[in-house]
């Protein structure tokens, strides 16, 4: 046996015995889901304009593939499509005696700048490297990145999401639904060996189309890490109010979270413990998501479309267009709700026109037609309905498609009546 045999038999029986149990304490890989509105990316397809000049690269991370290189063509750059394809179904496991090399916030920043497009000068720069623990410190880097054209603040985070839990419900991945987010342009890729890419061009404050931009690139890959990129339009972030767009493109950033000099930190990234699931004894039950949208849409008038529909437990939000403008509609449905809104059922302190009733059969209702708690020139029309055993349901809608959104008709499509009539229908707590 030689030195290096002895020696690696030696540090391999040593390490066993000090860490009998290590081999089984990695969490099982993340499944790659997509969110009930991720589908919905609706209003522009990226231009994945990444080239990548590498030869043979292939990452593999706790017993998984991450990426592998594509094949390259006759100019020498990689195929993007195949950057975080699977790679060889040979399983490649790291001896238990060497861990991860730490990753230092500087190397954060050095690996940040070294992606950016030569000729520009970077300031203000700052890192930190992932720390484990009961509170996992994830990684990241933030800098401003300036040219002739201007300036822009760029950072970046790598995370690991909670296990059990889509990747695009958590940090900054998935479509918000039009409701939410009425000025977004996102899209969501689904890209070879399980990775779900997002691009989204958006606002520092989202509920307006004016100011400083914001664009920003999420890639969630196949076995549970997310990596987030951000541009800030004339500088860091609500430094300026001008409406300039980022230095970088989209497409740029993209090629920054696809890129293998990420492949150390993610391998560095602290692991996440599964949450034990157990019920909790104040778990509030839940309407299902089907039954809010059978209920809800069964009330709508004929004639009309329905788009953007976006389904919860307790809650269904959706865009209503009778051909004379569309119209966001709301229903909410909740379980035992009579200490928290006992005192909120009646029209104090409420703007806009309100009337407070209570029916023979003691349910409490409330009705509101007023402007938008957002600002802007949208009405917002409620009826709030309150049973005497603590079922609520309220209905809304707004005279746009999103309540922080342009103004589509001059009143909301459905009367009051009737979404009174959506309140009051005992369906949504009948299976």
């Amino acid at each position: 046996m030689s030195l290096d045999e002895d020696f690696e038999t030696r540090m391999s029986r040593a390490m066993t015995r000090a860490m009998s149990h290590a081999a089984g304490e990695f969490p099982p890989h993340s499944a790659d889901l997509v969110r009930r509105s991720v589908a919905r990316g609706r209003r522009k397809r990226l231009f994945a304009a990444t080239r990548v000049a590498v030869t043979a690269v292939a990452v593999v991370t706790a017993g998984g593939a991450l990426m592998a290189t594509g094949a390259l063509g006759d100019h020498g750059s990689a195929d993007p499509d195949r950057l975080w394809a699977a790679a060889p179904a040979r399983p490649i496991e790291p001896p238990p005696s060497r861990a991860p090399a730490p990753i230092s916030g500087e190397e954060m920043v050095r690996t940040l700048k070294s992606l950016l497009p030569p000729g520009g000068t970077v300031s203000a720069a700052s890192g930190r490297g992932p720390q484990a623990g009961p509170s996992a410190v994830w990684p990241t880097a933030k800098l401003t990145y300036s040219t002739a054209k201007g300036s822009a603040g760029i950072d970046i985070a790598l995370s690991r999401p909670e296990p059990g839990i889509p990747g695009d419900q958590q940090g900054q991945g998935g479509c918000l639904p039009v409701e939410v987010r009425p000025y977004d342009r996102c899209t969501t890729r689904h890209l070879p060996g399980g990775a779900v890419l997002n691009t989204t061009e958006s606002y520092t404050y989202p509920s307006s189309d004016t100011g400083q931009k914001r664009w920003y690139v999420v890639l969630t890959t196949a076995d549970g890490a997310q990596i987030t990129v951000q541009e800030f339009g004339g500088g860091g972030e609500k430094a300026s109010s001008g409406g300039a767009d980022p230095l970088l493109s989209i497409a740029q950033l993209t090629s920054i979270v696809r890129s293998p000099a990420w492949k150390k930190v993610i391998s560095a990234l602290p692991a996440r413990e599964a949450a034990l699931s157990r019920p909790s004894a104040t778990a509030r039950k839940r309407v299902p998501a089907a039954r809010m949208t059978g209920v809800l849409t069964s009330h709508l008038p004929r004639g009309g479309t329905v788009s953007d529909l976006n389904p919860g437990d307790g809650m269904v939000q959706l865009v209503y267009d009778d051909g004379h403008g569309k119209t966001m509609v709301e229903a909410d449905a909740q379980y035992g709700m009579t200490a928290l809104l006992t005192a909120h059922m009646d029209c104090a302190g409420v703007s806009g026109h309100c009337e407070a009733t209570t029916l023979p059969d003691g349910t409490r209702v409330k009705k509101v037609q007023g402007p938008s708690e957002k600002g802007g020139a949208a009405q917002v029309w409620l009826v709030d309905t309150l049973r005497p055993d603590g079922r609520r349901v309220a209905v809304r809608e707004v005279n746009s498609y999103a309540e922080s959104g342009p103004v589509t008709r001059p009143r909301p499509a459905l009367s009051m009546e009737r979404l009174l009539a959506i309140a009051l229908d005992g369906r949504f707590f009948t299976a």
